[in-house]
């Protein structure tokens, strides 16, 4: 290679300091001006000495080219021979270009700081805050939760970190949430990838993290990338709480995140709702209350005063809280048996409007016996469900589904997705035929003899885009409700739709229960923003393992057409190996928010239930 020229070298130096910004541009300008000046006030003491004497010698015409350069308007008035007419007009000149060049310069150097300003890459200077890393669907619930559990604190403050524009982020936050009341949203423009970009919102000071599983390709990746930039990042940081769409990803994110991270499995929990809904119609109504801030919540509670009292005893603890379980050394256990003794260092598990307003009861009426009704175990019986699509976690919900029914039980699997029915091997109880099917065509619809189910799972389908799949979805409902009203046939319907404000068009399908999976991993994501230790708790309301929800008949507790206080469907449950926590009135089943639903309700109250109602309960099947 050639040796560089005095020429190249110089124009790379020239380069160079060019692409120092707007002060480097600035710098040069100032420099031209000075040369000009300085060849101005030269040629004018050498061509035209009698006006430089005029003006006072040097420093008078330094002075009056630099006037020149800067405001070509003072030639206007200049006086004297021609030379010096003509000096002065090169330095007016000169000055134009000068001055437009300086005029355009800091206009853009301005505009581009207002830009950089626009896209906040301020650091956060708060404590106490909440971090919200990425950006998906489930940050308008957050979001929302969290400015509902935050309305009687002052400076409460959300921080996002997304890369995406700092006011469209702002504009969509206001479209989708509306005021958020006390809460401040802040928003800052990143990568949440990148250890530089999380110093943005002062990290160290925050009070949780929560991780988002972004809208596009391979989302758990991004989400891994950012729990090692934050395992990276020096300093602590406060818990991490993380939503992985895939349940193959959980290890890699476990091995990522380290023990302080808190993982939601989005894949795993969707699947297990949509079963335990499809067996118990109303179960996705209740956990959407029990996970959202606008009526009962769940809180964990030490009482010394309780040690040493058996969990049925404490059923009857508190005045304003319902009991639902306890947390011990060993960990969570919900509705455990009666007759377990509570430990000096045990947590009493509770559901209640809110942890300031949970007191221990002073007595309590004891249960009506006459309204007690005694408890039947009928023989369970093989079932037949018919799922209708097909999707990434179908094969997931059948084999959670096979866990739960009686051996000779069937499901009827009608799709046209191509890879319906694969990833089946290894079931118990169900045996599973797959059938060539539009799930939109009533025709072909017709044909499945839907009437012989008693369950029917609507599958949203993975290969469309999820608005056009929830349009197919509510296409299904309205065909099977229209059926069922045609031809007198009862079966429940739960339905996976993708966009929560499809929920109110798919009410109009009467669907028994309507899984939204974003929402509902979003309420959970709120939840354990608040308080991380809930986790495990949530971890066993979604578990097939031990005690789920279950909306039951109430007749089957308690007598009907009367009025029955909340204590009598607590003891009745709990001769049954129960713990009721609510109920949900028939009559307000199709009434948003809470669609009759009430947990936690006054003990002494009396309540008059008719055929139809439903007691709430944590139960083992």
């Amino acid at each position: 290679m050639s040796k560089a020229t005095i020429k190249e070298r110089a124009r790379y130096w020239f380069d160079n300091t060019m692409a120092r910004g707007t002060a480097a541009l600035i710098g040069w300008l100032a420099l031209v001006s000075l040369v000009l000046i300085v060849i101005a006030s030269t040629l004018t003491m050498w061509l035209t000495p009698d006006e430089a004497l005029q003006h006072h010698g040097w420093p008078g015409v330094l002075w009056l080219s630099l006037m020149h350069a800067l405001s070509p308007g003072k030639i206007a008035g200049d006086t004297g021979t021609a030379p010096f007419l003509a000096i002065m007009l090169g330095a007016s000149l000169g000055g134009i270009f000068i001055v437009s060049i300086l005029v355009g310069v800091l206009s853009a150097g301005l505009r581009g700081k207002i830009e950089e300003l626009r896209k906040g890459r301020s650091r956060v200077i708060e404590r106490g805050h909440t971090v919200i890393l990425g950006w998906s669907e489930q940050l308008y619930t957050i979001v929302s939760e969290l400015a509902k559990a935050h309305a009687s604190q002052h400076g409460s403050v959300i921080a996002i970190l997304a890369d995406r524009d700092k006011p469209a982020m702002e504009d969509a936050i206001r479209a989708r949430v509306g005021d958020t009341g006390r809460t401040r949203v802040v928003c800052r423009t990143g990568r949440p990838t990148e250890p530089t970009d999380l110093d943005l919102l002062s990290l160290n000071t925050a009070r949780t993290i929560v991780v988002l599983s972004p809208d596009k390709e391979d989302p758990d990746a991004h989400v891994i990338k950012t729990l090692l930039a934050l395992a990276k990042r020096a300093g602590a940081h406060p818990p991490v709480v993380a939503a992985i769409s895939s349940s193959r990803n959980m290890a890699a994110a476990r091995l990522a995140g380290g023990p302080g991270v808190h993982l939601v499995d989005s894949d795993d929990i969707a699947a297990r709702l949509i079963v335990q809904s499809s067996r118990q119609s109303g179960v996705s109504v209740v956990c959407m209350d029990l996970l959202n801030f606008d009526g009962g919540e769940i809180y964990l509670r030490r009482d010394p005063s309780l040690a040493g009292r058996s969990y049925g005893q404490a059923l009857d603890a508190y005045a304003t809280a319902t009991v639902l379980g306890l947390r011990t050394p060993g960990g969570v256990m919900l509705n455990p048996p009666a007759d377990t003794a509570i430990g000096t260092s045990d947590e009493i598990v509770v559901i209640a409007q809110d942890d300031s307003l949970i007191r221990l009861a002073n007595g309590t009426a004891p249960a009506d016996e006459e309204h007690i009704v005694p408890a039947k175990t009928p023989a369970p019986a093989p079932e037949r469900t018919l799922m209708l699509g097909w999707n990434g976690r179908a094969a997931k919900i059948i084999h959670y589904l096979d866990g739960y029914v009686t051996p000779g039980s069937m499901l009827d699997v009608a799709s046209d997705h191509p890879a319906a029915g694969t990833g089946l091997e290894g079931l118990r109880n169900l045996t599973v035929n797959v059938k060539e099917c539009d799930a939109t065509d009533r025709y072909a619809l017709e044909s499945l003899g839907v009437g012989v189910y008693q369950h029917v799972i609507v599958l949203s389908d993975d290969r469309i885009d999820p608005h056009h799949a929830d349009t197919r979805t509510l296409m299904t409902l309205l065909q099977l409700r229209d059926m069922q009203a045609t031809l007198g046939e009862k079966y429940s319907i739960v339905s996976e739709m993708h966009d929560e404000n499809n929920r109110a068009l798919a009410e109009v399908t009467e669907a028994d229960d309507i899984v939204i999976s974003d929402t509902v991993i979003g309420l959970l994501l709120a939840q354990l923003a608040e308080n991380p230790h809930l986790a495990e708790v949530f971890g066993h309301l979604f578990d097939s393992a031990g005690s789920e929800v279950y909306p039951r008949p109430v007749e089957n507790y308690v007598t009907t057409g009367e009025p029955v206080a909340f204590r009598t469907i607590v003891e009745s449950a709990l001769r049954r190996g129960e713990t009721a926590i609510g109920y949900r009135l028939a009559a307000k089943s199709g009434e948003p928010p809470h669609y009759g639903v009430v947990l936690n309700p006054g003990r002494s109250r009396p309540v008059t239930f008719t055929a139809g109602d439903s007691v709430i309960v944590l139960a083992e099947n």
